[in-house]
C-alpha cells in the first residue's frame, strides 16, 4: 500500500452517565464551544441532546470531544485499584507556573486530584479525574 490510511481522527467519545455535566466541565475547563444545536437549553426545558450525545469543537469548529450517555460506568480506580484507566487524555502547558493555576481551575470545575508529581524536575505533572471518574493529566511541556 502506497497510499496513506485514509482516516483521520475526528474526536474522542467519553461514556458518561450525565453527558450534560461532563461536556460542562471540559467546554469550561478548555475553552471548547458545542456543536450547534447541542447548546444547553433554556432554563425550565427539557434536555433531550444532553440525555443521549454531545460534541465539543474548537471556536473554529473542529471537533474535539463527544460525551455519549450511557446507563452506569465503573469509574476508573487507577492508579491504586482494579478498574484501569483506559483512556485518558494529555493536556500540556508551557510552565510550573501554569501548572499551578491550571490546579486551581480543575478543582474549581470539579475535577479531583490524583497524583501530584509538579516537583518532577524532567517533567512537572498531576493526574486529576474528572467529575465522572476519567483520569487526565496536565504537565509541563
Amino acid at each position: 500500500m502506497t497510499d496513506g490510511p485514509g482516516l483521520r481522527l475526528c474526536q474522542v467519545v467519553l461514556d458518561c452517565t450525565d453527558a450534560r455535566a461532563l461536556a460542562e466541565f471540559y467546554r469550561a475547563l478548555l475553552g471548547l464551544v458545542y456543536r450547534p444545536g447541542d447548546e444547553p437549553p433554556a432554563a425550565g426545558e427539557p434536555d433531550e441532546r444532553g440525555r443521549d450525545w454531545l460534541v465539543l469543537r474548537t471556536a473554529e469548529g473542529v471537533p474535539q470531544l463527544a460525551f455519549q450517555q450511557v446507563d452506569r460506568l465503573p469509574e476508573a480506580t487507577w492508579p491504586e485499584g482494579v478498574v484501569p484507566q483506559q483512556l485518558h487524555l494529555d493536556l500540556t502547558v508551557p510552565s510550573v507556573a501554569e501548572l499551578d493555576r491550571q490546579h486551581e481551575r480543575v478543582l474549581a470545575l470539579g475535577g479531583r486530584l490524583l497524583r501530584d508529581r509538579s516537583d518532577d524536575p524532567d517533567e512537572p505533572l498531576r493526574v486529576y479525574a474528572d467529575p465522572a471518574g476519567h483520569p487526565f493529566c496536565v504537565f509541563v511541556a
